[in-house]
């Protein structure tokens, strides 16, 4: 099942792409022929598209952990090795991230997205080089490792849409949000550019200065939303959170 070569064939990762692009489209009609709370009847856009986001994060999260977890080779060499079951993973998540960024532009104020579209532009091209070059999967697989905090995060979202902001379900879910996204997002983005810089010699200055203002990029984003996450949760003296806070 595991092997190092061939990866899948370029009409494969162009089939699974498709395919992940189409799962999302589903999953968003689907949600949107669901019942849904009448607080979340009022955007019912962002209903849906937080919850297929939802969807996206939790079988990533599992599918990224077993990528190492079946094939920790991977793990020693983030450039070279890596196996079918990953090289799938990340031509999935290219197929979301195209999905995602044409709901927002198309159905969302440019005002409002252009930091995600920014943001799935860059990820969009990172991980397609990786795909088509198969190289550096492995390292495309450890980004992958944040998407376990964003199953928290969409939640979180999903349970203030639905006006349930309070209580013990949500309180538990922030705390374990802020948890995650310290080890799973801002550590691995951390660990991720030290890398980076660690096998310089290694990476073509094409590659490297891409990964560099895609990671720099990236980690300020994350402070930012970690700032709006505690003030909005933890700090009961700031104001109340409005802006769109999805990553």
């Amino acid at each position: 099942f595991f092997i190092l070569f061939p990866a899948m064939e370029l009409s494969s990762v162009v089939l699974t792409t498709g395919c992940s692009v189409g799962f999302f489209r589903l999953v968003n009609t689907g949600v949107g022929k669901a019942p849904m709370p009448d607080s979340a009847a009022r955007n019912a856009w962002k209903w849906r598209n937080i919850s297929a986001s939802f969807v996206h994060s939790f079988i990533t999260a599992i599918w990224a952990v077993l990528c190492f977890f079946l094939h920790p080779q991977m793990a020693e060499d983030l450039i070279e090795t890596f196996s079918v079951f990953s090289h799938a993973l990340v031509s999935f998540s290219i197929g979301y991230f195209i999905y995602d960024f044409f709901d927002m532009l198309l159905n969302q104020k440019l005002s409002q997205s252009w930091e995600l579209l920014f943001h799935h532009a860059v990820v969009i091209t990172c991980f397609g080089l990786s795909v088509l070059s198969r190289r550096y999967i492995g390292f495309s697989v450890v980004a992958l490792l944040v998407e376990i905090n964003s199953v928290f995060l969409h939640l979180r979202q999903i349970l203030r849409m639905s006006n349930i902001a309070k209580g013990t379900l949500y309180r538990v879910n922030s705390m374990v949000n802020l948890g995650t996204y310290v080890v799973f997002r801002i550590n691995t983005l951390a660990w991720m550019t030290r890398w980076l810089v660690l096998n310089r010699d290694k990476v073509p200055l094409v590659a490297y200065t891409l990964g560099s203002v895609g990671l720099a990029i990236m980690t300020l984003m994350n402070i930012v939303l970690f700032y709006r996450l505690l003030r909005s949760d933890f700090l009961k003296s700031g104001a109340r959170e409005n802006k769109k806070e999805k990553e």
